[in-house]
């Protein structure tokens, strides 16, 4: 059984910059069959995480154009972050506490990783109904 987030997460995360439109964020989930891009700023820190939901609920919902709207106008702000080294614990605990399914995984400052709700449950319980979606090929 995996210890550690470094075994369950995914690696080279995808980004995008705070200044892109949702649409791009959009294409980028779909070409790398992933719900949730981490958005960096001018800097390339961290800045927010921006998800499937967000873009549904925020753009989609509220009438605004993805071509138009920023990925820093609908991105949930500051992200909880951890560190590859963390354990699969403290994360289940963070995400529980938080009320959160994705956690940027960072290492001497910049993304390493991605790891979602999904991924610790295939960890952590395999047997679930959670790990069997989350293992599942997707739908096309």
């Amino acid at each position: 059984m995996a210890d550690n987030i470094r075994q369950v997460m995914s690696n080279d995360p995808v980004t995008i910059s705070v200044d892109a439109p949702v649409e791009e964020a959009a294409r980028s989930m779909r070409d790398s069959d992933i719900g949730g891009v981490i958005v960096l700023d001018e800097s390339d820190n961290i800045c927010g995480i921006v998800t499937d939901r967000d873009i549904a609920v925020r753009v989609v919902a509220e009438g605004r154009d993805p071509s138009q709207t920023s990925v820093g106008d609908v991105c949930s702000k500051d992200p909880v972050t951890i560190s590859p080294d963390t354990s699969i614990g403290e994360a289940v605990k963070l995400m529980s506490d938080k009320a959160i399914r994705r956690i940027p995984v960072v290492e001497n400052g910049r993304p390493v990783g991605l790891v979602a709700l999904g991924d610790l449950a295939v960890a952590r319980d395999p047997e679930s109904a959670l790990a069997d979606i989350s293992a599942a090929p997707p739908n096309e």
